[in-house]
């Protein structure tokens, strides 16, 4: 059995409208020890992550402190909206959910960022069998990830994470079929939603 914790970073700055770069807050650098103390009993063997600051950082705590190289894998990183910034961030996220083929000019689909964040897992899983593995990730991405294996999650799920950070989503697999899915709450160790 293969284990993948996907990891949602922890509180960002969002006065910092570049995504790549966007750091986590003083809170979110805290809450990223969560993550550390869920994970510290939980025999991990290998660390990935989206290149995005928030997403690295939430993880770097545990990786550290376990001597794990956080290995970056492009495929992970979060939807590109457009090359602006967004103000009515919900209308547009329903739109999205309603239809995954729907973008801005110069920004991704629902189904673009499922099919490359999907690929890039099935690439982990086959390659890592019956490992324990973390990828560091973002909300949007891991919900794509999480509606490509239960379709009932769609926006009034999403919508109920959407403040949710950190939050550490446990996918258990044999070889690439998927066995099962469950939520975890960091500051109860226990499933939530």
């Amino acid at each position: 059995m293969t284990t993948i914790y996907f990891i949602r970073h922890a509180e960002p700055d969002y006065t910092n409208h570049s995504d790549a770069e966007r750091p986590l807050t003083q809170k979110g650098l805290e809450d990223s020890k969560l993550v550390t103390t869920y994970l510290s009993d939980q025999d991990i063997d290998m660390v990935f992550s989206s290149p995005y600051k928030r997403a690295v950082d939430t993880i770097r705590h545990f990786a550290d402190l376990y001597n794990h190289p956080i290995v970056i894998v492009d495929s992970f990183r979060e939807r590109k909206i457009d090359s602006c910034w967004i103000e009515d961030y919900t209308k547009f996220s329903e739109m999205q959910w309603v239809n995954f083929d729907y973008k801005l000019t110069d920004g991704e689909s629902l189904r673009e960022v499922q099919n490359r964040n999907i690929e890039a897992l099935l690439d982990v899983l086959r390659k890592y069998k019956d490992r324990s593995i973390v990828i560091g990730s973002h909300g949007t991405a891991l919900s794509t990830v999480i509606h490509y294996y239960d379709t009932t999650f769609g926006f009034a799920e999403f919508q109920k994470i959407r403040n949710v950070m950190p939050w550490i989503v446990k996918f258990t697999f044999d070889d690439v079929k998927f066995i099962g899915i469950e939520k975890i709450d960091v500051w109860r160790s226990k499933s939530c939603l």
